[in-house]
C-alpha cells in the first residue's frame, strides 16, 4: 500500500483546511486494510479512518497517529436482484447514479451528501426525508485486529446522525442495501430536482462540511442561529453562511483554529439566547488547544 509521511491533511477534507498527519496510509485491497489497522492496534498507535473527508475537520497542527484513507480502491459496488453490496470507499453520489442505472429506487436522498458510503453508514447520514437505516440490511465490519464480521443492520441501534458503530469506534468495510425496482427516468428526476433544492439554499460555492450541527430536538440548527443574528458571523476566514447559516464555510484562506472558534461562538451564543446547546455533526481529529 501507499505511506505518506507528514501528508497535509487540507488535500483530504472537504473544509481544505487541516495540517500533516505522521502517516498517511491508502490500502488498495482489504487485505491490506486489515494489515495495517492490526498493525496499529499491536503497536498501540492512535489511528482514524477517513474516507471523503466530509464532517471533519483536521488541527492545524495535524494529527499526530496514522490516517488510513478509504477511497477510490475500496469502491466497488454489484447488484443482486434489488440489492446492492459495496464498499466504504464508494461516495455516496456514485452509489446513488449506480442504483439508478440498475433500476433501483430509495437512495435518491443520498445523491447530494457530500461524503463516502462507510462515513455515512457510520453517521446515519440523511437529507430529503431519508436516511440510511431506512435503506441498509447488513453491514460489513472490522474489528482492531484485522478480523471481518457481518452483522444486521439492527445490530447498529440507529438515530439521528448516530450508530452503535460511531459509539464504540467499529470500522465500517462495506454493506448491503435493500432497494425497490423503479424507472430512470423517474429516479433521475428526482434526483435532479434536489440537486437543484441544493444549489438554491446551500453554499455549495464554498468549501464546508455541509450541515455543521445536528438538529435539536424540535427546532432546526439553521433557523436558531439565524435568530441569533450569526448569519455571516465571521472569524478570520471561517463564516457562517450568508445563504444557510446552518452550514459554516471557508470564505477564504480559513484554518482549522478560526472554524473551531467560530463553532465555539455559535454554541455559546445560542445556548446563552435559546437554552439550546448546538451539537456538531463535524468531528475534531488532532489537538485544538
Amino acid at each position: 500500500m501507499q505511506i505518506l509521511e507528514h501528508e497535509f491533511m487540507n488535500r483530504h477534507t472537504t473544509f481544505r483546511v487541516g495540517g500533516p498527519a505522521r502517516f498517511f496510509c491508502i490500502p488498495e485491497t482489504e487485505e491490506e486494510l486489515a494489515e495495517i489497522v492490526a498493525r496499529c492496534t499491536a503497536m498501540d498507535l492512535p489511528f482514524t479512518i477517513v474516507g471523503r473527508g466530509s464532517n471533519l475537520l483536521v488541527a492545524d497542527r495535524g494529527y499526530l497517529g496514522v490516517v488510513i484513507h478509504v477511497g477510490d480502491a475500496l469502491a466497488k459496488a454489484q447488484v443482486k436482484g434489488t440489492t446492492i453490496t459495496a464498499q466504504a470507499g464508494i461516495s455516496l453520489a456514485a452509489l446513488a447514479s449506480y442504483a439508478c442505472r440498475m433500476y433501483l429506487t430509495g437512495l435518491e436522498f443520498a445523491a447530494g451528501i457530500p461524503g463516502s458510503f462507510g462515513g455515512a453508514l457510520l453517521m446515519n447520514a440523511g437529507a430529503y426525508g431519508g436516511e440510511m437505516k431506512d435503506v441498509v440490511r447488513s453491514l460489513r465490519l472490522m474489528d482492531p485486529d484485522g478480523t471481518i464480521r457481518e452483522v444486521d443492520a439492527s445490530w447498529m441501534e440507529y438515530d439521528y446522525r448516530t450508530s452503535r458503530a460511531q459509539k464504540e469506534g467499529s470500522i465500517i468495510v462495506g454493506a448491503t442495501l435493500e432497494l425497490r425496482p423503479g424507472d430512470p427516468k423517474v429516479i433521475q428526476a428526482k434526483m435532479q430536482e434536489l440537486a437543484a433544492r441544493r444549489r438554491e439554499k446551500q453554499p455549495l460555492e464554498y468549501p464546508s462540511a455541509g450541515s455543521y450541527f445536528k438538529r435539536p430536538k424540535g427546532r432546526f440548527a439553521g433557523a436558531l442561529i439565524e435568530q441569533a443574528g450569526l448569519k455571516g458571523f465571521r472569524v478570520g476566514g471561517a463564516q457562517v453562511s450568508e445563504k444557510h447559516a446552518g452550514f459554516v464555510i471557508n470564505a477564504g484562506n480559513a484554518t482549522a483554529a478560526d472554524i473551531a472558534a467560530l463553532q465555539d461562538e455559535v454554541v455559546r451564543q445560542v445556548r446563552e439566547r435559546f437554552g439550546v446547546t448546538l451539537e456538531p455533526e463535524v468531528k475534531r481529529l488532532g489537538n485544538f488547544r
